[in-house]
């Protein structure tokens, strides 16, 4: 037995260097995962700042958007209403520009005398501005009171003076004017 025994005192064992080993390469891996570990633990951190930055970018969007819907509600509302409005004042103008029309056009004799329901002539040549006829006048379809004047050869003011109380922007057909003489 002695024989045994001093063989094994003898020989070298491998047996605890190899645990040595092992135990360093799992304390060296061990601190390799906790540095990962502790990495992946501050870009966490990190990305969850970035996900709270992002929401907060997100709600300011929604806000911007809603903001610029409203805003674009409004701009269309007053191109509207500035297209309504030019309508109308391309409307009143097209009447104003029909009554200056009405007004350049010199009537034949013919229709100052139609125009007069007393009776009265008209005076002068063909190319001559009709004479005042004095009378009255029902209105008609279309007409207006600077059309009636220039028909009745008088001039518009002495037609407004000869009619107080007339609404010469509601004129009724069968209203009968009273037409001045001169």
């Amino acid at each position: 037995m002695d024989t045994i025994s001093s063989d094994n005192n003898e020989s070298f064992s491998y047996l605890p260097v190899l645990a040595l080993i092992i135990g360093l390469i799992a304390g060296v891996l061990g601190g390799v995962a906790l540095a990962k570990v502790s990495n992946i633990n501050k870009t966490l951190t990190d990305q969850s700042a970035l996900a709270d930055r992002i929401d907060a970018l997100e709600t300011e969007l929604r806000k911007t958007s809603t903001s610029s819907e409203q805003a674009t509600q409004r701009i269309n509302k007053v191109a509207a209403d500035t297209n309504a409005a030019f309508k109308q004042f391309s409307d009143a103008f097209a009447g104003l520009r029909t009554e200056f029309e009405d007004m350049k056009v010199a009537p034949a004799p013919a229709q100052v005398a139609s125009t007069a329901s007393s009776g009265g002539t008209s005076g002068g040549g063909s190319d001559s501005a009709p004479a005042s006829v004095a009378g009255q006048y029902t209105v008609r379809a279309g007409d207006t009171g600077s059309k009636i004047a220039r028909n009745a050869g008088v001039s518009l003011t002495a037609l407004l003076n000869a009619n107080p109380g007339v609404d010469w922007n509601r004129l009724g057909v069968g209203q009968v004017l009273n037409i001045p003489g001169n």
